[in-house]
């Protein structure tokens, strides 16, 4: 029972690291995603708060306030490595939003305060499928609230720093005892009358399954950054997000049987022959009688990047985002007496390595009501072959963006930007640390992100 709730628990926060980087939303701003999500070289006003602090220093408008939300629609697969069947998951949408407001206080002072998802995905790969074991759905919401204040010198120079207040919730299912996990027990036959059928009602079905779920507490990190005008037309720009570690003190989890009284009642007759053979029973662990305690960081991102300024009319911007993913060496997980005693703390190694994000983006205003933006991205994946599995899907990503904004009123923007995303497939065998058991499979995954936002603006 040890390596089953072991199990379940490094699962669920496996999860939670897919989709701050297997899904590292990139949908803090419309307009931004137009461009392949650059900005820490860029003057965005309120939005520049996410991208670069710095940026709210050049600030042009008395108040600016934007807000906009992002679906995105992921298509990821799975096949056994050497086979032809593919399982495609069946995702809802996630729905990432934002929401900037930024004020003006005196010509060279800035000042506002920021909500948005920086993390946040779902994957649902089914109830029966062949990797139920590991993982069935997940699904995860971050929020980050981030007051904000910029100032400027000489016209030329702005520095900014922010406080990212950061909570969010998950949650995850997964089946204990797999459908086709009880067939072994045919073999007691002659000792327990019944248990054919009993194994074979569970052929297709998981007999048992367990969903877990939690509240982080509230973590505080920092945003601060630098923008420098060298020329007219050349602007760089550094940012940095700080690493940020979550932590959630007690979470729940509920346990569903298909028919807890039938299943309760067959391991009482099972087991002792079981344990009198030197296996395990198949008693169900009693995660719901208790809580744990875990933790895991959130990863520090460094931008770095320069923007220029053809003329009036059209601007290109690239840069290279850090994201220091080599903190994510271990994860621990601490349990409350009430489920078991001692002996099931759990320090599994992870060994994450640091990645890079390259982006590329171009804006043209074609006229005083129009702008038509274009942007590319290449996303590595900091996952290492060995510890590819199902609850970390991940892979290097390039995407294509594409965007406009309308302005029906000078002072009245309406964003619209589109993103796909294409992984680039990867075969994985994950072994378990604990039971040894061997998942292997050929991954893949593509996204669509369509979005749309609003600004505007007080002179």
């Amino acid at each position: 029972m040890k390596k089953v709730i072991a199990t379940v628990c490094i699962c669920m926060l496996i999860c939670m690291t897919v989709s701050a980087e297997g899904y590292q939303v990139n949908a803090q701003s419309t307009k931004q995603a137009g461009m392949g999500h650059v900005g820490a070289a860029m003057k965005l006003g309120a939005e520049s708060m996410h991208f670069n602090p710095a940026g709210l220093g050049f600030i042009e408008n008395q108040v600016e306030i934007s807000a906009g939300v992002t679906g995105i629609f992921t298509d990821l697969k799975y096949r056994p490595i050497g086979g032809d069947t593919k399982l495609k998951a069946n995702n809802d949408p996630s729905t990432p939003m934002y929401v900037y407001a930024g004020f003006k206080i005196y010509d060279n002072l800035s000042a506002g305060i920021s909500l948005n998802n920086p993390y946040g995905s779902a994957i649902n790969w089914g109830k029966n499928w062949a990797g139920a074991g590991l993982v069935q759905d997940i699904s995860l919401k971050a929020f980050s609230i981030q007051p904000t204040v910029s100032y400027r010198f000489l016209d030329r120079v702005s520095v900014g720093a922010g406080l990212m207040i950061m909570f969010g919730d998950f949650s995850l299912s997964r089946a204990l005892v797999p459908a086709g996990k009880l067939e072994g027990l045919k073999v007691l036959e002659n000792y327990v009358p019944g248990v054919t059928d009993f194994a074979n009602k569970y052929k297709d079905t998981p007999a048992a399954s367990a969903t877990l779920s939690g509240n982080t507490t509230v973590k505080v990190g920092y945003n601060i950054g630098v923008m420098f005008d060298i020329t007219k037309q050349f602007t760089v720009g550094i940012s940095y997000r700080s690493r940020v570690d979550m932590h959630v003190p007690e979470g729940n989890a509920e346990l569903n049987y298909v028919n807890e009284l039938e299943y309760k009642a067959m391991a009482e007759k099972v087991n002792p022959i079981l344990q009198s053979m030197g296996q395990d029973g198949i008693t169900v662990p009693p995660l719901d009688k208790g809580t744990f305690d875990a933790s895991l960081p959130l990863p520090s991102n460094l931008n770095i990047g320069l923007t220029y300024k053809a003329n009036e009319k059209w601007l290109v911007s690239g840069e290279v985002q850090f994201v220091g993913w080599g903190a994510y060496d271990v994860l621990k997980i601490a349990f409350t007496e009430e489920v078991l005693a001692g002996g099931y703390n759990i320090d599994a190694t992870k060994n994450y390595k640091n990645s890079r994000i390259y982006r590329l983006g171009t804006q043209f205003n074609a006229t005083s009501r129009f702008d038509f933006r274009l942007g590319t991205y290449f996303d590595q994946s900091p996952v290492k072959e060995e510890y590819l599995n199902p609850e970390t899907p991940s892979m290097n990503k390039w995407g294509i963006t594409t965007g406009c904004t309308f302005r029906p009123l000078p002072n009245l923007g309406i964003d619209f930007a589109f993103t796909y995303v294409t992984g680039f497939g990867r075969n994985g065998s994950y072994t378990d640390d604990l039971s040894g058991a061997v998942f292997s499979g050929h991954y893949n995954a593509t996204a669509y992100m369509p979005a749309i936002g609003l600004s505007y603006y007080f002179k």
